[in-house]
């Protein structure tokens, strides 16, 4: 293996471990946040992480398919988080 290869396997690895401390923090916030508000910011970022767990995991497989469905998970996450901000606010999703 060559050095660049070395180099970007070690950053992959400190990536995945960043994001995912970035989850299980964020999974923390979702857990004891304080309000309402906090609760639906943690599931916005946990979608985030999860967006760019998925990239990493395609980078480092080498295939293009993940960023398919990253796509897939940032559109669903993006409606379920106005979605359910409707909700509190409103207390219905459709009128």
């Amino acid at each position: 293996m060559s050095l660049a290869t070395d180099m970007m396997n070690i950053a992959l690895w400190i990536a995945f471990v960043s994001v995912a401390a970035a989850q299980i923090m964020a999974m923390i916030r979702l857990i004891i946040g304080p309000g309402v508000g906090d609760r639906i910011l943690a599931l916005d970022t946990m979608v985030v992480n999860a967006i760019g767990l998925i990239v990493l995991l395609g980078i480092a497989q080498g295939t293009g398919i993940y960023f398919e469905v990253t796509l897939i998970i940032a559109m669903l996450g993006f409606v379920s988080t106005v979605a359910y901000a409707r909700f509190v606010l409103r207390g219905d999703i459709i009128e």
